[in-house]
Order: C-alpha cells, then sequence, then structure tokens
C-alpha cells in the first residue's frame, strides 16, 4: 500500500491553519497529536443528534451512547489485543490513571516496609502520585538508573529488587529520548519476583503496535488524545484476576448496586461489577465516542504502515540534525516519535520561541521529567515529535529554519 501522505494531510484540517503567515508545522505529537476530520465530524454528530447522560435512563439516546461506549471498550480492548473488554477501564488521562492504580493498590497491598520501583527517565505523572504516597504510608520509592543509551538498566534493576519489592512502574517509551524500554524483561523478571508491574504506555500507543498478553504486563495505561482522540480519555489496561481485588479509589454516583440502610445508619453499600464499578460519575462520553472514531481512522491507514512511515521520517530527522554542528542529541539512535536536542550557546525557550514565529511547533523545557534533565545537568531541551501526518517537507522546512534561527542566536 501506497503511503498517501498528501491526503492524511488533508484529513487534519488544523494544518491548514497558518501561524504567524507562515504555514503550520505541528512538531508537538507527544504533547497532544491533532485530530482528523472523522473524529470532528462524529463529535459535532454527537452533539446536535445524540447528547445524553448515559446509566440514567431507559431512553432511545441515553441507549445509543451507552452501546457507544461499550463498543468503543470493545474496541480497544481489540486494539491493545487484552483477553477480555472488561479489562479496560475509562479514566480522564494517563496522570489520572497512575493516581487511580497507586491509590487503589496501596489500600490493601503497600505496607511500610515495602518499597516501589520507578525509572529516572519517568514523566513526572509516574513519580508524584508514588512519591506523595511514599510520605503517607512510608514505604521506600526505589529510582532506577539508565545505561549509557538512554534506556533502563537492567543489571541496576537486579541490584535493587528485593523481597519487599511490590510494584515496578516504567514508561514504555521516554518521552525526552524516545528510547524504548526493555519491558519484556522487566516484566519477566517482576513475575519471578511476585511483583505487580506498571506499564505507562503514553508515548508508544500511536507508535508501536501494543499486544498486552504479549507484553504480559499486569496494568498498560495511555491517554487518547496522544492517538489523535480528544482530551478527556485515558485508558487502564488490568488483568481480569487483578482488578477483581482492587478497591475503587474513586467512588460516587454510577457504580451503586444497593445501598443497606437499618435504623438510620448506612450498614453497607454494595458496587456494580467491576469495570464499571471504578467508573463513577459521568463519564466523558463525547471524548470516548471521538476515540472511537479515532482507532476506526488509524486502523484504516493501518498501524503498520504507520509505523513503516515514521520510522523513516524520524532516521531522515536525525540525519538532518546531526549535520548542524555544535548540537546535542540526547538517547540513543533507535527511537521512536520522539528526538530532544540543545544547541550549544543558545537556549531551548528562544528556539523554540523564534521557531513559532516561523508557524513551527515543538516543546521546550524540562518535558516534565525533571530528574532526567538533572541527570544530563540540563535546564531543559528543544523536543521535536513527529506523527502520521508528518512530512519531509515539513521537516525541511524545520532544518532550514533552525539554521537560520542558531545564526541570529550566535
Amino acid at each position: 500500500m501506497t503511503y498517501n501522505i498528501k491526503k492524511i494531510k488533508s484529513d487534519f484540517p488544523i494544518l491548514k491553519t497558518r501561524i504567524n503567515k507562515n504555514k503550520f508545522i505541528y512538531l508537538d505529537n507527544a504533547s497532544t497529536s491533532q485530530k482528523p476530520k472523522i473524529v470532528i465530524k462524529n463529535q459535532k454528530n454527537f452533539y446536535k443528534k445524540y447528547y445524553s447522560s448515559i446509566n440514567r435512563g431507559i431512553y432511545t439516546l441515553s441507549n445509543i451512547n451507552f452501546n457507544s461506549i461499550e463498543n468503543t471498550r470493545i474496541k480497544i480492548s481489540k486494539f491493545i489485543n487484552s483477553k477480555f473488554p472488561e479489562e479496560i477501564i475509562f479514566t480522564n488521562n494517563s496522570t489520572e490513571s497512575i493516581n487511580f492504580i497507586s491509590n487503589s493498590l496501596i489500600k490493601n497491598y503497600i505496607k511500610k516496609k515495602n518499597n516501589i520501583i520507578i525509572s529516572i527517565i519517568e514523566h513526572h505523572s509516574n513519580i508524584t502520585p508514588w512519591f506523595f504516597l511514599s510520605k503517607k504510608i512510608g514505604f521506600e520509592l526505589r529510582i532506577l538508573k539508565i545505561n549509557k543509551y538512554g534506556i533502563i538498566d537492567i543489571n541496576h534493576l537486579k541490584k535493587i529488587i528485593d523481597n519487599n519489592t511490590k510494584i515496578i512502574s516504567i514508561t514504555h517509551i521516554s518521552n525526552v529520548l524516545g528510547t524504548i524500554n526493555p519491558i519484556k524483561k522487566i516484566i519477566k523478571i517482576s513475575k519471578k519476583k511476585n511483583i505487580i508491574n506498571i506499564i505507562d504506555g503514553s508515548q508508544a500507543i500511536a507508535h508501536k503496535i501494543i499486544n498486552v498478553q504479549k507484553i504480559n504486563c499486569d496494568f498498560y495505561i495511555f491517554s487518547g488524545h496522544k492517538m489523535y482522540a480528544p482530551t478527556g480519555t485515558g485508558i487502564i489496561y488490568c488483568k481480569k484476576k487483578i482488578m477483581n481485588k482492587l478497591i475503587p479509589w474513586k467512588t460516587g454516583g454510577g457504580i451503586i448496586a444497593n445501598i443497606n440502610i437499618k435504623k438510620n445508619k448506612i450498614k453497607n453499600i454494595k458496587l456494580i461489577n467491576a469495570p464499571w464499578k471504578f467508573e463513577c460519575g459521568t463519564l466523558n462520553i463525547e471524548s470516548i465516542i471521538g476515540l472511537s472514531s479515532a482507532i476506526d481512522y488509524i486502523n484504516l491507514i493501518g498501524l503498520k504502515n504507520i509505523i513503516k512511515y515514521e520510522k523513516k521520517i524520524l532516521s531522515y530527522t536525525l540525519n538532518k540534525l546531526k549535520n548542524i554542528p555544535n548540537i546535542k542529541i540526547y538517547g540513543k539512535n533507535k527511537k521512536l516519535g520522539i528526538i530532544s536536542f540543545n544547541i550549544k550557546n543558545c537556549h531551548c525557550y528562544d528556539i523554540g520561541m523564534m521557531l513559532d514565529q516561523n508557524g513551527i511547533a515543538i516543546r521546550t523545557g524540562n518535558q516534565c521529567a525533571i530528574p532526567i534533565m538533572k541527570l544530563y545537568n540540563i535546564p531543559g531541551t528543544c523536543r521535536l515529535s513527529i506523527a502520521m501526518y508528518t512530512s519531509k517537507k515539513d521537516i525541511n522546512t524545520f532544518i532550514y529554519k533552525l539554521k537560520k534561527i542558531i545564526k541570529l542566536l550566535k
């Protein structure tokens, strides 16, 4: 199949925008991806024709939207190859998913004598929940090192694991370096020690085929907005045998089967079954419907085709960047989707602002990953991240403008 980049670009209306009279080039896809017409159209259609709540009535629109949510659950299950659709839980984003898992496990699973392992290349969302819970409970939070290539050091993992290690929570792909962690090896080690593993797939889901049964992970999380869906959609995959042991972190409406009251006192509250008992309140219905459309669009293009194309674009970009004098590219060459770099004597914010003046959007700063910045002894980086709609022409324009900016800053 020929990869029709021109057609794909035309499917994303925002790419026709002009910024400061320049053609808009979007290279911040690791933060969030743009939305294709099918997603925008179906969300508009929802508001125009189908808007209603779910689980609140037996009327037609409520039933239609309930079925849409459950069909999306099934579609996600197939997309990541979970064994059951009931292993999929909806949240608002990956940050909430980590908070959900950490707070749900802590209640009955973690004691003061235990320890939890994360890595130095984690996004803040996979650091702060564990840190504040460690202060509250008293367990130890251990930090995994990375090797010279920017991936988790397996030998160091073997050294810091002990009989009190209860959880390993790590990123699949670094949001700073774009490097791919050896999660199969890490999961295999965790299984031997009966340690729960949590994989943050936020940066992997749109750039890699994910098969949770093959990976054999306990939890896998990601956000819809990084895979061409709207904001407000987080996904937790949780193995059924583990899910049945979890206590809901949040409670409220929509998850109650019965409330037993005797002598003016609540004696017991019975919850509905998983995964629905973890989805209290009104879900972000329109965004979940948008996620369904985004998966349809990815499947239409073909994830294998997207991956193959993106690898070529990333390789092309790396080769172009390497020819720029005084550039420092972080992490090994084998990456997916992301390149972080700095130019000697040029502040990343200056580069980012001047690129914006030329209609080019990149991410600058600490990338919500201060520990890795401190490891490299830098305040921040310029981060370029691609998507299925990134073209060679976009990259050529970016490189041309970057070189001009460097000359001005020197």
